[in-house]
């Protein structure tokens, strides 16, 4: 289960979110059909991604 909190930047954190947040730290991940662990080729291949996703995003906002 994936839960999404939107941050407003200067709003403190209740004590049950970060209560949440340090539960979340100690959860096992569990990988399943819809979510396989990666192979090292496909860590490789996520991360490039990633990089070249983000380096075309810095040249777009500018």
């Amino acid at each position: 289960m994936m839960v999404t909190v939107t941050y407003t930047k200067g709003r403190k954190l209740t004590k049950e979110q970060i209560a949440e947040i340090e539960a979340a730290k100690e959860t096992p991940i569990v990988f399943d059909a819809d979510s396989p662990e990666l192979t090292p080729a496909m860590e490789k291949a996520f991360l490039l991604a990633a990089r070249s996703r983000n380096r075309f995003q810095k040249r777009r906002s500018s």
